[in-house]
């Protein structure tokens, strides 16, 4: 137990201090550009955040995404990130919960719940450990924590790098299917930094997953993650191949687009989003809800819960400016606000896909 407790640890140091993110490759969101509205005959108070998600209404299309649990520093984080989205009416997501089943002992570092009663809490899972445990066992751990949903998470570049990692990744779409059709609460299909292709995104619809995080490239790399914590075991072949794939994935933006034109009726855009009008581009393409992760865990790092305040109301304000001057009184409306899309994002949109 004590290598992934080091392993979460070591995450939580590396994504609040080191330069983890994403090297040249970047989300393509900025290559979103909304047409201006200079007659929007509407006032900032006028302009509502309010939005669903999983069937729960959130204050603003925001989730705070899981990003760790199993150890006494991950305890606090969790704590304190979740104080924040039931204070703000965000959702808050946990981090892989599989330190939970292999131990007895970590619950209090997932617990959330009596500090955000009211959020829409996702819990955690990997689709490896899924595929080897029982439904029953799975549908124990969320409900150890009060979750309302479960994120499925996959990762096979990351675990490619980590130590110790996972190398056989079949079955992996019939366990989704059977978590989807037995589980008694709403399964989203999770990426962790590489993106959802729309292929992969049509198989998952095929089985019934309707909710999905792209978790794209151009935000925080978890095979950069991987590199660095080789790079200090002195692991030069992990580390060489860490290199060489630090910038692999799907851009943001991209998935998103993706998941929506796969039909999933919620797409939350995690990877990269580092302010309101992120967000307001993600929603553009099709997102349901914005999911903020290493910007929230730096800010805790720097300045604590405050300093997270502080970093959402801002998100929050560019978010209404961007809505303000596009016309969009409503989550919905900006959703079908009129864009203008670069060069490398019409690129990638070009690519062949399933219909």
């Amino acid at each position: 137990m004590s290598s992934i407790s080091d392993r979460k640890d070591d995450h939580l140091t590396l994504c609040a201090s080191k330069p983890v993110g994403f090297r040249t490759k970047t989300t393509l969101l900025e290559e979103v550009q909304f047409v201006h509205n200079a007659l929007p005959e509407l006032a900032v108070s006028d302009v509502s955040l309010e939005t669903r998600l999983l069937k729960w209404t959130l204050r603003a299309p925001i989730v705070i995404a899981g990003m760790t649990g199993g150890t006494p520093e991950a305890a606090r984080v969790n704590r304190s990130l979740a104080q924040v989205a039931e204070q703000r009416g965000y959702a808050f997501g946990v981090g892989s919960q599989r330190a939970m089943h292999v131990s007895e002992g970590r619950d209090q570092t997932y617990a959330v719940r009596d500090v955000a009663p009211s959020a829409l809490i996702l819990g955690n899972i990997g689709v490896v450990q899924a595929r080897e445990l029982s439904t029953a066992r799975i549908e124990e751990l969320v409900q150890r924590i009060g979750a309302d949903a479960l994120c499925v998470h996959l990762n096979p570049a990351m675990e490619l790098i980590q130590k110790g990692g996972d190398r056989d990744f079949r079955l992996g779409l019939e366990t989704i299917k059977r978590l989807v059709n037995e589980l008694d609460r709403p399964v989203v299909i999770k990426e962790t930094g590489c993106g959802l292709s729309h292929d992969v995104a049509m198989r998952l619809h095929a089985i019934g997953v309707q909710h999905v995080d792209v978790s794209g490239a151009g935000g925080t790399s978890w095979v950069g993650v991987e590199t660095m914590r080789a790079e200090n075991a002195h692991d030069n072949q992990t580390a060489a191949l860490g290199d060489l794939l630090w910038d692999w994935g799907i851009p943001t933006g991209v998935s998103t687009f993706w998941m929506r034109s796969a039909g999933m009726q919620t797409v939350i855009a995690t990877g990269g989003i580092a302010h309101g009008l992120d967000v307001a581009r993600a929603l553009a393409l099709g997102a349901t809800a914005a999911g903020v992760a290493r910007p929230a865990l730096q800010a805790l790092h720097d300045g604590g819960t405050d300093a997270v305040h502080a970093l959402f109301e801002g998100v929050e304000t560019q978010l209404r400016a961007a809505m303000l001057l596009t016309g969009s009184k409503t989550v919905f409306d900006l959703q079908k606000a009129r864009v203008v899309l670069g060069p490398t994002l019409r690129e990638w949109l070009k690519l062949p896909v399933d219909s």
